[in-house]
């Protein structure tokens, strides 16, 4: 086992297209730390920088203490599991698991002792006679995932190893990866663009946008209180429900829309110089509650309900502005119902329009 550690990482390629700017993070011995972003955010390259696979343009990178900017990928002690299961399909399970570590010269004994390990661990015993073509999407993951365990490396690196199979078994190997990851203790250091993989696998999150890193944090830290309108935006399905205006304080303070919307913002404790000026306020869609009686609220109408089972999706018009709301399904309304609704008491985001940063006050009020 053993700490990644990126410190003013730049990757620039030969148009002059910078990759990614000065990335700096670190992940822990036996930590499973999660980048995620969306498509060209620069989330791979810093997984293929890691690897070998690219290289270093600024900065230093170094596993276990040792830098490597330098260093071949083979001599980095790490194995990677790549989104196309790249199995050799005339190969058996056990020969796909195998054959790494017969390139590296290792005995028959150690390397069917390894192999069988891998196999109790994954569930693939009764499969090491099949070749790929005889496997389900989610069995040829789990080869791919055993092939990089064979190599007992001191960080796994996976580059969105889940994105090829359907919903049903990326949930289900989500939770494979993570018991793998507590039996192992081993560092891995996972890319990928779904929201709920990065929020549900990592025990820390990088998240990045444009080649630079947004904001790091564990997950709920990061819904909860997140650093910008991009991380704000970006994770959370459905998204933060964002309104732009003019802040009016006082006894009941509230947003200002110029087509007249008035949001209440019960709780909210302003800072010195906001009265009157341009403000982001992000709600999330379960904190946008129907009202009691000792609320301040506002009404919109029912433009399309989504029950999804456990929980209904609403979507709102108010006064123009498109809105998300959560609900219990007991309170299922129908399209074309006005609805009125408040902002739960302290349970709002206030964003700089223009920058996007974070403002204040804590989200969780």
């Amino acid at each position: 086992m053993a700490e990644v550690r990126l410190e003013h990482v730049r990757k620039v390629y030969p148009d002059g297209h910078v990759a990614v700017h000065d990335a700096s993070f670190e992940a822990g011995d036996g930590e499973l730390l999660v980048l995620v972003g969306p498509s060209g955010c620069g989330k791979s390259t810093l997984l293929r920088m890691i690897a070998g696979l690219e290289t270093v343009d600024g900065g230093t990178l170094s596993i276990g203490g040792r830098v490597v900017n330098d260093v071949a990928p083979r001599d980095r002690d790490i194995a990677m599991v790549f989104q196309n299961y790249a199995l050799y399909p005339h190969m058996t399970v056990a020969g796909n698991l195998a054959f790494g570590l017969k390139l590296r010269g290792m005995d028959k004994a150690a390397i069917a002792a390894r192999v069988a390990d891998a196999a109790k661990t994954l569930g693939l015993e009764d499969m090491l006679e099949r070749r790929p073509a005889a496997l389900s999407g989610g069995q040829r993951q789990r080869v791919a995932l055993g092939r990089a365990l064979v190599r007992q490396p001191q960080v796994f690196l996976l580059d969105e190893p889940l994105s090829n199979l359907d919903a049903r078994l990326r949930a289900a190997m989500r939770v494979e990866i993570a018991r793998l990851h507590r039996s192992l203790g081993t560092t891995m250091v996972y890319v990928t663009h779904d929201q709920v993989e990065a929020m549900t696998l990592g025990q820390r999150i990088v998240v990045l946008d444009g080649g630079r890193i947004q904001q790091i944090d564990t997950p709920m830290a990061l819904y909860e209180r997140p650093a910008n309108l991009f991380v704000a935006t970006f994770l959370g399905s459905p998204a933060m429900n964002i309104l732009c205006g003019r802040f009016v304080g006082g006894a009941a303070p509230a947003l200002l829309m110029d087509d007249g919307l008035r949001l209440p913002l019960p709780g909210l404790q302003a800072r010195e110089g906001w009265d009157g000026r341009s403000l982001a306020v992000g709600v999330r869609p379960e904190h946008l509650v129907p009202a009691e009686a000792d609320d301040d609220p506002f009404d919109a109408t029912v433009e399309l309900v989504e029950p999804v089972g456990s929980e209904v999706l609403v979507n709102l018009r108010a006064a123009g502005h498109d809105l998300v709301a959560r609900m219990p399904p007991a309170r299922m309304p129908r399209r074309g119902d006005r609805l009125s609704l408040a902002v739960a008491r302290g349970r709002m985001h206030v964003f700089e329009p223009d920058t996007g940063a974070r403002l204040g006050p804590d989200a969780t009020g």
